[in-house]
């Protein structure tokens, strides 16, 4: 297993499901008989219209499987749990967690996932965070392979819509490479590892992959963190203007319109710098949650100048980097109210990037 993905899932957990290591034989600990009945009375009330009653799949907007044990092995409660909170924009799935203006608190969406984990039992598959491929042969299986259940462009039909920015940039490389290869059981989504071959499996997960900031990009847009020196966005433009909630919070408009207005702030990425590669809001630099209170002051100003921290748990890395610096004397300090994962599916763009050296702890 990639380290990345663990790294990930330990952070989620902590704040949107709950700890799940040996989930396969602690799954039935997860829930009491009556949180399972409360989840199983909320997935008819929000999820059987579209996926079924026995989640079986395309009762509805060709909404996928639930049942299928590929996806519940590789999909783990965070992947699940991400789904659900957040949705799938400009597809019929939409965000269900209370911030996105949904009905289920976190721990209601902690709950279905694990009930739909308990109704599909299955040891959980590890998956890679990255797969390197050959972006125009996947372009060309996409084409020939794909297009007719997915759409041309991604949008989804009898398949789902892999041209889903939200699914993409939360989604680890290795979950969408185990459907190809080993199908959907259940639906129609076949195994293609007999008729394609690990080349061809490789480059269709990096096409997909670099469609994440849009279907018409003909590339991935790799970004590099910057020089130590140049942190600062706009660095000789005015400072935002942040109406913080709580003294704390900025919420995902406020720092777009002050992005678009190109006011001088710094964009902390307090996630593990492999999900900052996967995809990040773009000018912003990694600063991980774990690094010090030294390594994370070291490249940054003591000026005055707005710092924005942002994580996808969604608060919780953000606000501890906050606060160490706000202890140490760095006042204009802001938290990301919705964390990334709102921020894509409220539709504000992300890149990708790659780093030029690992950020160790």
């Amino acid at each position: 297993m990639s380290l990345t993905f663990p790294m990930r899932a330990l952070l989620l957990a902590a704040v949107v499901l709950s700890p799940a290591p040996g989930l396969a034989q602690a799954r039935s600990a997860q829930l009491s008989p009556e949180q399972s009945e409360a989840a199983a009375a909320r997935y008819q009330q929000y999820c059987a219209l579209c996926h079924g009653p026995d989640r079986a799949g395309h009762a509805n907007d060709h909404a996928p499987s639930l049942k299928s044990p590929s996806l519940i092995a590789t999909g783990t409660p965070v992947v699940i749990g991400e789904a659900i909170a957040y949705g799938r924009p400009g597809t019929p799935m939409g965000a269900y967690h209370v911030e996105m203006g949904g009905p289920l608190t976190r721990q209601e969406i902690r709950e279905l996932a694990f009930w739909l984990m308990d109704m599909a039992p299955t040891d959980p598959i590890p998956v890679a965070d990255r797969v390197e491929g050959d972006l125009a042969l996947g372009a060309e299986v996409y084409a020939q392979h794909c297009a007719s259940c997915h759409g041309a462009e991604g949008e989804g039909g009898t398949g789902t819509a892999l041209g889903n920015a939200t699914m993409l940039a939360l989604t680890p490389d290795g979950f969408l490479r185990h459907a190809i290869e080993n199908g959907r059981e259940g639906t129609p989504m076949v195994a293609f590892k007999d008729v394609l071959g690990p080349a061809q499996i490789d480059g269709v997960t990096a096409f997909l992959r670099s469609r994440s900031a849009g279907w018409a990009v003909p590339a991935p847009r790799l970004h590099q963190p910057p020089a130590l020196d140049a942190y600062v966005i706009n660095p000789d433009a005015a400072a935002p203007e942040f109406t913080l909630t709580d003294g704390l919070y900025v919420s995902a408009a406020e720092l777009d319109r002050e992005l678009k207005a190109r006011k001088r702030m710094v964009l902390l990425d307090t996630r593990v710098t492999s999900m900052w590669e996967r995809a990040h809001i773009e000018g912003a630099v990694p600063g991980p949650y774990y690094a010090s209170r030294e390594e994370v002051m070291a490249n940054l100003p003591t000026d005055g100048t707005w710092i924005v921290a942002y994580c996808e748990c969604p608060r919780a890395a953000a606000e501890s980097v906050v606060r160490r610096l706000r202890e140490a004397g760095v006042p204009n300090t802001a938290v990301l109210w919705e964390g990334i994962q709102g921020w894509v599916s409220l539709g504000y763009p992300v890149v990708q990037g790659r780093a030029a050296v690992a950020t160790s702890p």
